[in-house]
């Protein structure tokens, strides 16, 4: 008796969904969802190929010391760094009396335990990037993780940074109430299209790379990037040597059982 109720039970909460789903569908098909500003013009992030991609990738080091001077020179005004710490930049090729030069040009909060009072002072090697003390409205997001927690990664943050533009007329023709509000900015590539962050990369040369690339609008993203996603996966290099380690071992140890299975049934055959 128990079985015959569950089972009518089951039945009866199977043909519910049923039917919620049939209804969704045909109320869908009829009377579709009205089409939006951000549907029609959110682009998708631009193709970007940086010398990390792929399982055989590795950071391009001077690319990425390039990015941090974009970084240091223009985004670290609204933008931290928190999980990353001065000394960390050791691993992308500057030296330590470089990293103690870098980190005395930031102002860290230091609490000082015997009067309870935090200061700022100059940082040191071990302390991470400050926090930023933005005057504007909102707050702007650490950069520590963004090609992680960004759909598009690398790419996102290129196009983002190169994707500053007036808004088209096809635009404000189909939807006049998108158009830009005072104090955002038009951007295809972010996801509602207006964003409150003001273009950071303004024109050709706005840093002097040390290296005499080049300092282009387009190259200044590429840079700022691929120095995004190291922060984000410092340890990538490592990661990429040890899955190929694991794997040739995987390989070597699954021949080596194939071996001693024919070798231990060979006569149990017949």
């Amino acid at each position: 008796m128990v079985r015959i109720i569950a089972f009518f039970a089951g039945l009866f909460f199977a043909l519910a969904l049923l039917w919620s789903f049939g209804k969704g569908l045909v109320s869908y098909v009829t009377s579709p969802p009205a089409a939006t500003a951000e549907h029609a013009f959110h682009l998708a992030p631009r193709p970007l190929h940086l010398a990390s991609d792929g399982p055989f990738g590795k950071f391009d080091m001077q690319q990425v010391q390039r990015g941090f001077q974009v970084y240091k020179e223009v985004c670290s005004n609204c933008h931290a760094l928190h999980e990353v710490a001065f000394r960390d930049l050791k691993a992308i090729g500057y030296n330590d009396d470089e990293v103690k030069a870098i980190a005395a040009g930031f102002k860290v909060p230091h609490y000082d335990a015997r009067t309870g009072e935090v200061k700022t002072v100059n940082g040191l090697p071990t302390d991470h990037f400050p926090p930023v003390v933005y005057g504007g409205q909102g707050s702007p997001p650490d950069l520590s993780l963004i090609t992680k927690a960004r759909h598009g990664g690398a790419a996102y943050v290129y196009s983002l940074l190169t994707g500053f533009q007036k808004q088209p007329a096809a635009l404000l023709a189909h939807f006049p109430e998108a158009k830009t509000p005072d104090g955002l900015y038009y951007n295809p590539y972010f996801a509602n299209l207006n964003i409150a962050m003001p273009p950071p990369l303004t024109a050709d040369g706005q840093v002097s790379y040390k290296d005499n690339t080049p300092a282009t609008v387009d190259q200044m993203a590429q840079d700022v990037a691929a120095f995004l996603v190291w922060t984000a996966e410092p340890k990538l290099e490592n990661r990429h040597q040890a899955g190929f380690a694991t794997v040739g071992f995987l390989i070597f140890a699954t021949v080596l059982a194939y071996m001693a299975y024919r070798n231990v049934w060979a006569d149990k055959k017949h």
